[in-house]
Parts: C-alpha cells; sequence; structure tokens
C-alpha cells in the first residue's frame, strides 16, 4: 500500500515532504470535464478526475490530487496561455482589488471511497509598477499557474493574504491533508518514512 500524490507539483511535493510523508508521484493528465460553474465544485471535480484517473491503474494504494483555481467576479482565471493572456489576467486581478483561491483535494482509498473538500482563501493584489510586471512576464514564473501568479515567488511583494490559509493559495495545505486522513480513518504514520 503505497500513498501517489497526483500531480507534478514542486508545491504540493514539498508540503507532502514537510510532512514527512513517503509518496511516489504520477501525473493525472488533464483537470476533466467543467462540472460546474460554481468554483468549489469546479474545483473538487477537477480534483476527483485526477484521483480517479489514477486510483484505477493503482487500486491498491491511496491516491490524493488536487487542483487550484483562481476566481473573480464571476469568473475564473486559468492557466494563462501565452504572455498576452498572462498580462491581461495579472492587470483584471490588480484592479479587482481582491479575488478568491480555492484548492479543492480528493483522497480515494484501496476501497474506492473518496473524501474530498474544498477550501478557498482571499487575497488582495497592490498596484504593480509596469516595469515590475514587464520583468516578471519576461521570466518564466507565470506559467502554469492559475492566474498566472504563484503567492510565495514574485507576486508575494505585491499580495495580501486577507483570509484563509496562505498554503491553499499555493496549491495544497497541510491541513486538507490531515483532514483527509482524518476522514479516511488513516494517521499519517502509515506513511511516513
Amino acid at each position: 500500500m503505497a500513498l501517489i500524490l497526483a500531480s507534478g507539483s514542486p508545491r504540493r511535493r514539498e508540503m507532502l515532504e514537510s510532512l514527512q510523508l513517503d509518496f511516489q508521484v504520477r501525473i493525472a493528465d488533464g483537470d476533466g470535464p467543467i462540472v460546474s460553474q460554481n468554483p468549489a465544485d469546479r474545483v473538487l471535480g477537477h480534483a476527483l478526475f485526477k484521483a480517479r484517473a489514477l486510483a484505477s491503474e493503482c487500486p491498491a494504494d491511496w491516491v490524493l490530487a488536487a487542483d487550484t483555481l483562481v476566481y473573480g467576479q464571476d469568473k475564473f482565471f486559468p492557466k494563462p496561455k501565452n504572455r498576452a493572456h498572462a498580462k491581461f489576467m495579472l492587470e483584471q486581478l490588480v484592479a479587482m482589488g481582491e479575488h478568491e483561491v480555492w484548492t479543492g483535494s480528493c483522497l480515494i482509498g484501496p476501497d474506492g471511497q473518496e473524501f474530498s473538500r474544498a477550501e478557498m482563501s482571499r487575497v488582495a493584489f497592490e498596484v504593480i509598477p509596469p516595469q515590475a510586471l514587464t520583468r516578471y512576464l519576461e521570466g518564466r514564473e507565470w506559467t502554469d499557474k492559475a492566474g498566472a501568479y504563484a503567492i510565495q515567488g514574485w507576486a508575494g511583494a505585491y499580495t495580501q493574504l486577507l483570509e484563509g490559509d496562505f498554503n491553499t493559495v499555493v496549491g495544497l495545505s497541510q491541513s486538507a491533508v490531515l483532514e483527509l486522513f482524518a476522514q479516511a480513518g488513516l494517521s499519517p504514520e502509515a506513511f511516513r518514512r
């Protein structure tokens, strides 16, 4: 029996390592269909899709998956398609003042039982000087990030966490993982090195 993280995210790997868990990484293909315009339902749908895809390949193991979405003013801010899209999203997020970041997580056991939860944090962007935004977009940090930013990176100088867990914005919190384990009746010791 192993714990499998269904994500290639370095941040999610670091979070599980900080809990001193022994786990394997397998990357799930895609997010699956859009199941809802409600951010909690959508992020849970994506996490469940990823977890189910790998659970079918690894039926004897526990599979943990997560998905993060940026949401504000009834719009989703996905991973940017290109530099212009990243610039457009960041300018919109700054103009909004504040937005929500949702992370859904799902744990599926060998018996097929599913445990899931969605968490939300509120984030505010300050005004970003045009030169700083240009320099940021010349790099690659904005790629593969919902909303084109990572709060633990460059954007940390221009954002403020207003509510919730910082690690929900990063992509998965320790409390979410421990809560999923508790729901499943699992002790983290089952996966300790």
